[in-house]
C-alpha cells in the first residue's frame, strides 16, 4: 500500500520512507511513525512524516517489514 492518504497513516506504524537526499535514487529507509507533518488528507508524492529516530520523509509503502530486521 502506498502512502499518499494520511487517513491510512498513524503513530507507532511502521513505514518505509524516502528521504528527501534519496528522491532520486529512490532508496527507501524504514522506521516508525512519530508524527504526521502533512496536514492534507492526500498528497500525490506521499504523506510526509517523522519517524522516532528523526528523519523526515515521504511514505512510500505503509506496513513494511524492514529487510535488515533492525
Amino acid at each position: 500500500m502506498d502512502g499518499q492518504y494520511r487517513k491510512d497513516i498513524h503513530p507507532g506504524q511502521e513505514v518505509a520512507i524516502i528521504l528527501k537526499k534519496d528522491q532520486r535514487s529512490g532508496k527507501l529507509t524504514y522506521g516508525i511513525v512519530k508524527d504526521l507533518l502533512t496536514s492534507a488528507a492526500y498528497h500525490s508524492r506521499g504523506i510526509k512524516v517523522r519517524l522516532t529516530d528523526g528523519q523526515v520523509g515521504r511514505v512510500a509503502e505503509i506496513d513494511v517489514v524492514d529487510p535488515d530486521g533492525e
